[in-house]
Order: structure tokens, then sequence, then C-alpha cells
């Protein structure tokens, strides 16, 4: 996925106007999968065209943009991997880009980029210090082609990219280091296709889209996920159902006695029962270790998953936190956001999962894809992170929101999804 950012300013100052803030505050993020689907990095995605969105100094804008980046922090989008950031020719020669860590930066650089001597040299600079190169909807025989010695990446649309087109690309970039990323991929077929294709790298909504299993009988592990969900979705911690629950799961149990063994909580007590391994770690732990193991569990592919399950997370955390924004209650809004994935994480219709949750009538019609008030805030979020800016903006002012609390909302969320889900938990999750 591409954004046109514009980036039109000579020299960077932090002194931005405040009132271009709106108009540069969307900053979303897209994961990238290697073929094996661990996470490899993340594109960030700004709105899209400051033709349409800003009218004023673009220059003051720019400035905005990456003070913005400066202040929320590159780990904010990214704890590890690689972070593509769109390029236009001023981001490069003015050397804004400059400003984000070369470390962990790729500069993907637009098919609307003129390839002169001074682009080519600005790109030899970045990449002299460290900077990975990434060539947009590359063709053969353009203008960039003097910048594949020093690419890194060459990003295609998978669905505008015919087989022949690819052979031809294919060859072209025989004996050079490059890696072909497929964009655009929106189905797990089609990212199978891709790696029988010699693709690389991976990006798309293909990840979040449910393949649901093909018989009718739910298998006895993600019914007892399910119903374990269920549990942890009532406001009270009933120990005795918990219990049983984790007693039926062998997966979770064996996660749970790990867990309070583990040198990262301090524990190392002996235990004698579930129940007082449960005491031990305490309703927080276990309500964290049981989202993380329900991921690891249901799934052969682990990087799918943990990424599912991050999102689940964030989702969850950005609901509960624009809740009292839109006059909605927080706890419901928070188990709205954490099951609006369950589907493709449990391999089954939506329409079964929520008739085992005890949901009031207003909570399932949004899950049925009803446009209620409920549905307000997941709404909003799922506009944000397909960056279908134009259409989040005017769910932003229907709801008195506005872009820049957002944007800060999204960041949040997805920094404590990234704490929720990391040390010995997410470590002893992945056992089986």
């Amino acid at each position: 996925m591409r954004s046109d950012l514009s980036w039109s300013a000579s020299r960077f100052s932090l002194n931005a106007d405040a009132s271009a803030f709106s108009a540069t505050s969307f900053v979303g993020r897209q994961p990238i999968f290697d073929a094996q689907l661990q996470v490899f990095g993340y594109e960030l995605l700004f709105r899209s065209g400051w033709e349409n969105s800003f009218i004023g100094d673009s220059d003051t804008a720019t400035r905005q943009l990456i003070d913005n980046i400066l202040l929320q922090g590159m780990d904010a989008f990214a704890l590890s991997g690689k972070v593509f950031v769109n390029c236009t020719r001023e981001a490069l020669t003015g050397r804004l880009v400059s400003f984000l860590p070369a470390s962990s930066t790729v500069l993907e650089i637009l098919e609307t980029v003129t390839i002169d001597a001074e682009v080519v040299s600005a790109c030899m600079d970045l990449k002299s210090v460290g900077y990975r190169i990434a060539l947009d909807d590359f063709l053969p025989g353009k203008g960039s082609d003097q910048l594949i010695k020093i690419a890194d990446y060459v990003k295609l649309d998978f669905r505008a990219s015919d087989t022949k087109q690819l052979g031809e690309i294919q060859r072209h970039l025989q004996g050079t280091n490059v890696s072909l990323v497929a964009e655009k991929i929106e189905t797990y077929e089609e990212f199978e296709s891709a790696v029988a294709n010699g693709y690389h790298y991976f990006q798309g909504y293909f990840f979040s889209r449910p393949s649901i299993l093909s018989h009718r009988e739910i298998p006895s592990n993600r019914s007892n996920y399910l119903m374990l969900f269920a549990a942890l979705s009532r406001s009270s911690f009933d120990l005795n159902e918990i219990e049983k629950l984790v007693m039926a799961e062998t997966s979770l149990c064996y996660r749970l006695l790990r867990l309070v063994n583990s040198s990262g909580l301090g524990i190392r007590r002996q235990v004698s029962s579930v129940r007082q391994a449960l005491v031990l770690i305490g309703e927080d732990h276990f309500r964290k270790l049981a989202t993380v193991a329900m991921a690891t569990s249901l799934g052969r592919e682990p990087g799918k998953y943990h990424e599912l399950i991050l999102l689940s997370l964030q989702r969850a955390r950005f609901c509960e936190l624009v809740a009292p924004l839109v006059r909605q209650a927080a706890a419901e809004q928070y188990l709205i956001g954490l099951l609006s994935i369950v589907d493709v994480i449990l391999g089954m219709p939506m329409e079964e999962v929520v008739k085992r949750l005890p949901l009031r009538p207003a909570a399932v019609a949004v899950f049925l894809g009803e446009d209620n008030p409920v549905a307000a805030p997941l709404r909003l979020l799922l506009s944000y992170e397909q960056a279908q800016w134009e259409h989040c903006s005017l769910l932003c002012r229907a709801l008195g929101v506005s872009e820049a609390e957002v944007t800060n909302l999204y960041l949040t969320a997805l920094r404590w999804a990234a704490t929720e889900t990391a040390g010995p938990l997410l470590n002893y999750g992945g056992i089986d």
C-alpha cells in the first residue's frame, strides 16, 4: 500500500504551525510478513495527498508530520523489525528522512519520483549511513533502474502484476540482492500464490481475513478457548469456573504451570493444583496468558497469530479509550475490540462465535455488521487501520473527536498491546 506523502520542506523545524496538525495527524501502519508468516516489519501509512487534505503551507505540514513522528518515537510503530516510510523527492534530497533511525528505516521511493543525478546521489548517501532502499511499483526500463544496484527491496502490486511481467522483473533483478515484496495480498490463497511465484515478503489484509473451518463441528480446543473467552468477558473473575476450563485444556494448563515456574515472574514455588497456580499468578497475568495462548495454540503460523493477537489487543484498548469520548461503556467497548477478530483466530463464522458469548443484543449487532452507536469506536478504528482517511475524517467529525486525538489513542493502544504481549507470558505462550 502506498501513500502520496509530499515532503516539500528544505529544512526541518519543530516550530510548525499548530493549525496544520489536524491535517497531518493520521499515521497508521500495516504489517509485512515473510514466507513463514513471521512479521518482518511495517509500512507506515500517512494521510494521502496534501492536495486532497491540506490547504496552506506544505513546508509547515511536512515539519509538523516529522515532528509528530519524533515526538511519538519510531518504537510506537514497531518495537522490532523494519519500518517502511514513503519518500518523495524532497524527503530524499533535503535529507529530511535523516531524522529517522537508519538501522530500522526503509526508504520507500515512490514511482512518482523522477530519478535524476540529485536523487541518486541522495539515495547513495543515505544508503552509506545504513538506510535501506525500497522501490515502489518498479518497472524495468524506467528511471528507477538507476537505483537497482543499491536497492534492497522492490515492491509490486500483486493484483496488477501478471505472470509475464513478474518474470521480466525477476530476470531483470538477477545478480542483485533485491527482495520482492508483494503488496495488496487480500486472501490466504493469494499469499500462497505469491510464495510460489518467488516473492519474499507479503503485505495486505490477508492475515486478518477469516479462513473458516470446512466442517460443522468445532474442535474441542477451540470450544474450550471460546468458553474461556466468555468467562473472561464477565466483569467478575469466577475462580471455580476458570479452574474447570483450564483443567479441560491440556496446553493451557501446561502453559500455566510453566509460567508459575518462570524466572520472569520470580515465583519459583511448587504447586499442587491448577487453583493454586491461578492464585499465584493472579487475575491480570492469567487474562494475558489466556489471550496469548489462544492465538498461539490455534494456528500453524505463529507469526500470523502473534500479529492477530496484537491486533486484537490494540483494538480492545483503542475502543476502550475512545468509549468515553463517544458516550459508550468502556468495559463493553474493550470486549468488542478484543472479539472483533476472534472469528479469524478460531476459524469460526462470527455468527457462531456470538451465539456462545454472553453479549447484549446491541453488541451482537456490531459483530453482525449492523451500524449502531455501540459500533462507532470499532468503525472508526477499522477505517483508520485501512488508511481510509477521508472516511475516517468524516467519522471523526460525526463523533466529535479530533483527528489528533484518534492518532494519539491509536499509538497509545499500539504501545499497550506491545507491552501486554512482551516478556515471559509471550515466551511461554508458544509451548505446545
